[in-house]
C-alpha cells in the first residue's frame, strides 16, 4: 500500500484546510519544493500535490510551485486541482507528472475523462469526494445529488488508474479515516481506491493496510505529518508490508 504525503498549495504556500474550507487554512511553509524534498528524505517515493486555488478557479493557479516540486522531487508526483481540459492534462504529463487527478470534470464531463484515461494509460485518477455520501465538486464548494458509488461505477472499464476517495467531513481534522466507507467503495468497484481525509496516526495506516487486498491501493496524509502525529518513514514501512 502506497503512502502519499500531501502538499496542498494556496498562494504558493504549503497549507492544510479543514473540511475543504479555504477560510480555514493552516500554513505550514512557504517553500513547497523544500517540503517535497523533506518527504523524499523520509523515504517517500510518491507525492500527492493539490493546487487548491486551481480547484476553485477551474484552472492552474500555482504553476511555479508545482513545477519546482516536479523538478526536485525524485519520485512520482500525483497532481490535482483545476485540471479540466486536454491541453492542461498533456502539459502536466509533458512536465513529468506521473498521474493527474480529475474530480469536477469526472462528474460534469465523464466522457472527456474517459478519453483522457484512454490516451494517458495508467495516468488518470478520478477523485470521488464525498459529503454525506454525495459527490462534491468545484473544490468541494458544490455538492451534487449523485451518490459516490454511482459516480465510481461510471468509470469501471474506462482505464482509470485509481479512485481517490475523500470524506470531506473528516479532511484536515485528524478524526481518523472513514475506513468503512473507503473499504465499501473498494469492494463495490473493480478500480483500486486511494483513501484520503482524516488520517490521525499510524493506526489508520495499519487498518487500511489490512484491507489492501480488497482494493485499497494507498492513503494520502497531510496534517498528521505536519503536526508530528505520524512518522512518515514508519507509515511507509507499514504500507510496504501489506
Amino acid at each position: 500500500m502506497i503512502v502519499f504525503p500531501a502538499i496542498d498549495l494556496k498562494a504558493g504556500e504549503v497549507v492544510r484546510l479543514s473540511e475543504g474550507d479555504m477560510e480555514r487554512a493552516t500554513v505550514y511553509g512557504d517553500d513547497p519544493a523544500a517540503q517535497a524534498m523533506m518527504f523524499a528524505e523520509s523515504g517517500a517515493e510518491h507525492l500527492h500535490v493539490v493546487d487548491l486555488d486551481g480547484s476553485f478557479a477551474g484552472r492552474t493557479e500555482n504553476r511555479e510551485a508545482v513545477e519546482a516540486i516536479i523538478e526536485q522531487f525524485p519520485g512520482y508526483v500525483q497532481l490535482g486541482g483545476g485540471i479540466r481540459d486536454a491541453a492542461t492534462v498533456e502539459g502536466w504529463f509533458n512536465l513529468g507528472v506521473a498521474r493527474v487527478v480529475m474530480g469536477s470534470a469526472a462528474l460534469k464531463d465523464p466522457e472527456f475523462v474517459k478519453e483522457m484515461a484512454r490516451e494517458w494509460e495508467g495516468g488518470i485518477v478520478v477523485a470521488v469526494d464525498a459529503k454525506d455520501g454525495m459527490v462534491a465538486t468545484e473544490g468541494w464548494a458544490e455538492v451534487s445529488n449523485v451518490p459516490v458509488h454511482d459516480l465510481a461505477r461510471r468509470f469501471e472499464d474506462a482505464g482509470v488508474a485509481s479512485l481517490l476517495f475523500t470524506d470531506i467531513g473528516r479532511d484536515g481534522l485528524l478524526k481518523g479515516v472513514n475506513i468503512d466507507a473507503t473499504v465499501e467503495l473498494a469492494q463495490r468497484v473493480d478500480i483500486p481506491v486511494i483513501a484520503s481525509g482524516g488520517v490521525k496516526g499510524l493506526d489508520d495506516i495499519h487498518v487500511l493496510s489490512i484491507h489492501a487486498h480488497e482494493g485499497i491501493e494507498g492513503v494520502i496524509t497531510g496534517r498528521a505529518l505536519y503536526e508530528g502525529k505520524l512518522d512518515l518513514a514508519a507509515a511507509i514501512a507499514m504500507g510496504q508490508r501489506s
